[in-house]
């Protein structure tokens, strides 16, 4: 029972971990319109952590992913 636990533990480390790095690595390689807004979010996704990184995901990533379904349906229509 214990060593189930641990095993689904590590796995949420591990996992939410890996999900930050990419959201880093997301916000560094992405092209703002202001670099301030680059400076705010990589503070924020730095500082605030797994937080941070979920904040990040769904106020930028999210809208990004929905912005460029709509560009790219409205393309193949044409």
């Amino acid at each position: 029972m214990a060593l189930g636990l641990i095993i689904i533990f590590f796995t949420l480390i591990v996992s939410s971990f890996v999900f930050w790095i990419w959201m880093l690595i997301d916000c560094i390689r992405r092209d703002f319109e202001k670099d301030d807004e680059k400076i705010v979010w990589l503070l924020v996704v730095i500082l605030v952590q797994i937080i941070g990184a979920i904040i990040y995901y769904f106020v930028i990533k999210r809208k990004d992913k929905k912005t460029k379904g709509g560009i790219e349906k409205s393309e193949k229509i044409k």
